[in-house]
């Protein structure tokens, strides 16, 4: 365990288990889409009771995003301002990776805003956004990586394993369930979950299982306010 992570404030364990808690959670709403849609969707369960439980896991990862968010802006140690919870890459700790998860919440609160106004935009206009609640999970799950100063623990990377097998097991179900046509689109889906895992893989390789990564960031962070925890 990193020492950051051992001399953390109980503010920065709400934040890291809001946000572990809110990327499962979007994980099974997202496998639970990928794999429940057209001719994958189980015979045996209710499409209703599909659509219900998927948006009940929609709700709860909203609930554990906000308490992730606002338990960030307010652990002093990161001195997050709440225009970066909305604005991606403005922050000064880690602004690509923090500007990950800002951009995965905009997508995120786009869907659940036109959900709201379904009946008023018209089926096809709320599809074309819900579908941006499936590119808010992979940014959600580098924004966690790279982020987070407990990432080296073994029980998060089974998590962030977890997470991504989920995914990529949906997809897959959902390829080989799914009918004749559309092969560059069925291409690209199964391309993309075959090389989502060994991304993640040399990331993590690279940058954050690496001695000191956490350190060097928050070092960076503390030079650049001219003081510490």
């Amino acid at each position: 365990m990193t020492a950051l992570a051992l001399t953390g404030s109980p503010l920065w364990y709400a934040s890291r288990a809001g946000g572990s808690l809110a990327l499962l959670l979007l994980t099974a709403t997202v496998a639970l889409g990928i794999a429940s849609a057209g001719r994958a969707a189980p015979r045996r369960v209710g499409r209703f009771e599909i659509g219900l439980l998927h948006r009940n896991l929609s709700l709860l990862t909203l609930v554990f995003l906000v308490l992730h968010v606002v338990t960030a802006v307010l652990d002093p140690f990161v001195h997050l301002g709440w225009a970066v919870t909305v604005i991606p890459f403005g922050a000064s700790y880690r602004p690509l990776w923090l500007g990950l998860g800002t951009v995965a919440l905009d997508l995120l609160l786009a869907v659940l805003v036109t959900s709201a106004m379904r009946l008023r935009i018209g089926a096809r206009r709320w599809k074309a956004v819900h579908w941006l609640a499936y590119a808010a999970w992979p940014l959600a799950l580098f924004h966690g990586v790279a982020t987070g100063t407990d990432t080296r623990l073994p029980l998060q990377l089974w998590l962030y394993a977890g997470c991504i097998g989920a995914v990529v097991a949906a997809v897959w179900w959902r390829l080989a369930k799914s009918g004749p046509g559309r092969v560059a689109g069925r291409l690209v889906a199964a391309v993309t979950a075959a090389a989502l895992p060994v991304l993640l893989a040399a990331f993590l390789a690279a940058g954050p299982l690496q001695p000191g990564w956490a350190q060097r960031a928050a070092t960076t962070m503390l030079l650049h306010l001219g003081g510490g925890r």
